[in-house]
């Protein structure tokens, strides 16, 4: 799992997967010789090279999407607009405040469009939201890339009928729901947040939506917080985050 941040303060590094070599492998090993003659051989071709030509095209866009350089001089003033309060909620910790970044319009504005520019054109299909702040970033983005915004919300407080994923706090336990029927097998979405810090809820978030075989892009975060190894949680799913808290 590698982590992929502005170059302006680290630098720039991921590989994603390709989805193709098992398509293309299974291709090899078919027999010297097919039969052509028949309309159903002909259409199974057909269906074949199309699976082929899509795990293809998906497998470029995500390699596109991790090698392209995002050193712009947006970030560093959406960094100085990040507040840090020291020993908030409790003593020891420093609170990374966005709603100063909120209150900056040029910095949300350009915060928003960083995104945009990563994920346009890369046929996102769901942008989820973490609870809470992830339903700042994530509906604009989601409105800008043409995809639908799906919340990602504490227990009960979801009407209807959900589906939840626990995850592990530093005392006890926590779910986190969504919608059931809010998203489709096969979709591709990014998980929004605007802070990883563990990375607890994060990878709760990637297992609900791969149980019901969504294909997790990548997780997005505005702030690291690097000393607490939070993207070893996220397995083989790449993060992208604008800054890195030192």
């Amino acid at each position: 799992m590698q982590t992929i941040i502005s170059p302006l303060l680290v630098s720039h590094r991921l590989s994603l997967a390709p989805s193709v070599p098992r398509l293309l492998n299974n291709h090899h090993r078919a027999p010297p010789s097919i039969r052509l003659s028949s309309h159903r051989s002909t259409n199974s071709l057909r269906l074949f090279s199309s699976a082929v030509a899509a795990a293809a095209a998906s497998a470029s866009r995500d390699s596109e999407m991790a090698t392209e350089d995002v050193q712009d001089p947006r970030i560093a003033k959406i960094a100085s607009s990040i507040r840090v309060i020291p020993d908030f909620p409790k003593p020891g910790i420093m609170f990374q405040d966005i709603t100063t970044l909120l209150l900056d319009t040029e910095a949300f504005k350009d915060t928003i469009a960083l995104f945009v520019e990563r994920y346009k054109d890369k046929d996102i299909s769901v942008v989820a939201g973490v609870e809470a702040r992830g339903f700042i970033f994530g509906p604009p983005i989601a409105l800008a890339i043409g995809a639908k915004f799906v919340p990602m919300r504490k227990p009960k407080k979801l009407p209807g009928k959900v589906i939840s994923e626990e995850y592990s706090l530093e005392y006890g336990t926590d779910k986190i729901e969504m919608h059931v029927g809010a998203v489709e097998p096969g979709e591709r979405a990014i998980i929004i947040d605007d802070l990883i810090a563990t990375g607890g809820t994060l990878a709760a978030a990637i297992r609900l939506l791969e149980r019901v075989g969504v294909k997790i892009v990548e997780c997005a975060c505005v702030i690291e917080l690097p000393e607490l190894k939070g993207k070893d949680k996220l397995g083989e799913t790449p993060l992208f985050v604008l800054v890195s808290s030192a």
